[in-house]
């Protein structure tokens, strides 16, 4: 975007009329006019393998060495690699102080600590900030000062959410609201956190993924007194641990949480299970991820799911903007950031032609990349075709590929017999939400050597010295890795804040047990808070046009059924 001052052309320019938006006093009655109260769950008929497990499949740090910048440096009790083990691990070491040398060229990087502070969990410090707080747990509080320039920045690429805060905060809509979240740590995240805290809602909050979680942000969130539970390289119980904290079990019975904003469904599933009544006393759920989803409908079929659920995931916004075009932008950046790969002309085997496969390919397609696509799906499987990439089967072409990227939502997608048949050299990423889509449990394997050889990079050396690249242990490469940009994630942060409102504020009996999807009319004026950052005026019908189609003038102007 090429405004600089686009805060000044959120306020100066008209948004998109939706019931005239201008006119549009209180948000919270706008969204209980124009809430759906169809119910998709039902028309929902796949079976999906996911069994609700206490524990998601984690990669410790067995296989990690000391002066690893991103190491927990737990001893489990189990096998341990020697230090000398043999030449490759003196390469590995030797590359990681190379990098560590290179980072202290910056003022600042926050997954840069001293081994003693690495050798500490952040569970054992007592920390402190400026006003005398203690409720949070971070990897270290002095991070807050940079942290808080990261949200600052991530706030000007962010028009629509910070519109929306704008709009909302004098009515405070979401007083009274205490929500438990559990989602990705990050800046943008940040930013609606706070967004959230300024609508009148009370916080705690807790990271999704054990790796995607900023530091830095992770303490300038905690430096303004918000309860939050989160750091780089949590291990498996530490993970549960921030969880049980955000829902914040055997603390004081003077905050409990009444609405939930889950990323993953692990925090749903934990509250379901240690929580029960409190569970039964929500509000809502609303829930952002495929994995998380899945849960929810399985919950729902099998009676489980006692409060109503909003679906972020598959509404327009999310799945076009967040799924498709996020990806599109971020998956080059993480895969040359990791590995320094040139990508003309390699052979990209891409699993799965949903959005975040469809922007994976786009993305690749443009610098040259051979594209294959894996489908189980004949409707996604012809539109691969119908844009120009060969559908085919992974036994087919595994031995040829350069680069295999899973994206089905899926799980053991790739196995460790899929690995051994890669090609030396060959990199294996996910960019999909859950971290099972890759079996890395099966690659876990005493005759299997790991090396770390770059910050989220491990080089995997089999027995017949085949070696593979694996990014991040199978979890999402592009949070994990790279840096994701803001204006996106700001569609989907709005859409969340939305439907948080929207359930907190609907009567009783309006929304049943299940799982909803967000409304169309919310979609849309999810979008039209982002317009004013384009400069784009929307052209408006005329009474005679609405007749003719049969629509509001001010929307929704497409059915639920319409594909966008």
């Amino acid at each position: 975007m090429n405004n600089p001052n686009i805060n000044t052309k959120n306020e100066i320019l008209p948004l998109p009329k939706i019931e005239s938006v201008a006119q549009i006093s209180n948000l919270a009655s706008f969204l209980r006019s124009n809430s759906s109260i169809d119910s998709p769950s039902k028309l929902n008929m796949m079976t999906v393998n996911f069994p609700l497990t206490p524990n998601r499949p984690r990669i410790m740090d067995r296989y990690r060495y000391k002066d690893t910048r991103r190491n927990s440096n737990l001893n489990e009790g189990k096998q341990t690699r020697k230090k000398d083990r043999n030449n490759s691990c003196s390469i590995a070491k030797s590359e990681s102080h190379n990098q560590k040398t290179l980072d202290s060229v910056t003022d600042y990087d926050s997954n840069e600590t001293s081994d003693i502070e690495d050798e500490i969990s952040p569970r054992l410090k007592e920390q402190v900030n400026k006003q005398n707080f203690t409720d949070f747990c971070v990897r270290n509080i002095e991070y807050a000062e940079h942290g808080r320039k990261e949200i600052q920045i991530a706030e000007q690429e962010m028009p629509g959410l910070m519109s929306l805060r704008r709009r909302a905060e004098g009515d405070k809509p979401l007083k009274g609201a205490k929500i438990s979240g559990c989602t990705h740590i990050t800046a943008q995240i940040a930013v609606l956190i706070e967004t959230l805290i300024r609508l009148g809602s009370e916080v705690r909050w807790a990271a999704c993924n054990i790796y995607s979680t900023q530091n830095e942000v992770a303490a300038a969130l905690a430096q303004e007194n918000i309860p939050i539970f989160a750091w780089t390289n949590e291990t498996d119980e530490e993970f549960w641990w921030c969880i049980s904290k955000a829902l914040n079990i055997n603390g004081s019975s003077d905050w409990l949480p009444n609405m939930i904003l889950d990323d993953g469904g692990d925090l749903t599933y934990y509250c379901q299970k240690q929580m029960t009544s409190v569970f039964n006393s929500l509000k809502g759920i609303v829930e952002e991820s495929v994995t998380g989803i899945h849960r929810l409908y399985q919950m729902s079929r099998s009676g489980l799911l006692t409060i109503p659920a909003l679906n972020v995931n598959d509404s327009v916004t999310k799945t076009k903007f967040d799924n498709l075009y996020l990806c599109k932008e971020s998956v080059i950046d993480s895969l040359k950031r990791c590995t320094d790969t040139m990508l003309g002309g390699k052979q990209v085997l891409i699993c799965g032609y949903g959005e975040v496969g469809k922007g994976c390919c786009q993305s690749l397609k443009s610098v040259g990349c051979l594209i294959y696509v894996t489908e189980i799906d004949p409707i996604c499987a012809l539109q691969a075709c119908m844009d120009g990439f060969k559908v085919v089967r992974l036994e087919e072409v595994i031995k040829q590929m350069d680069i295999v990227i899973t994206a089905t939502g899926n799980k053991s997608v790739i196995t460790r017999e899929h690995v051994e048949k890669l090609k030396t050299g060959a990199i294996l990423c996910n960019m999909g939400h859950s971290n099972t889509e890759i079996d890395i449990e099966s690659l876990q394997q005493p005759d299997i050597l790991w090396d770390d050889v770059r910050l989220n990079v491990q080089h995997l050396t089999f027995p017949s010295g085949k070696r593979v690249t694996l990014i991040a242990e199978g979890r999402i490469m592009n949070l994990c890795c790279s840096s994701v940009p803001s204006f996106f994630i700001s569609v989907t942060a709005s859409a969340q804040a939305l439907g948080l409102i929207d359930l907190f504020h609907a009567p009783c009996g309006k929304y049943k047990n299940d799982v909803y999807l967000l409304p169309k009319k919310m979609d849309e004026y999810v979008a039209s808070l982002h317009l004013p950052a384009f400069d784009a005026h929307l052209t408006e019908l005329n009474d005679d046009q609405c007749q003719y189609l049969g629509i509001n003038k001010s929307g929704p102007f497409k059915p639920n059924y319409y594909r966008y």
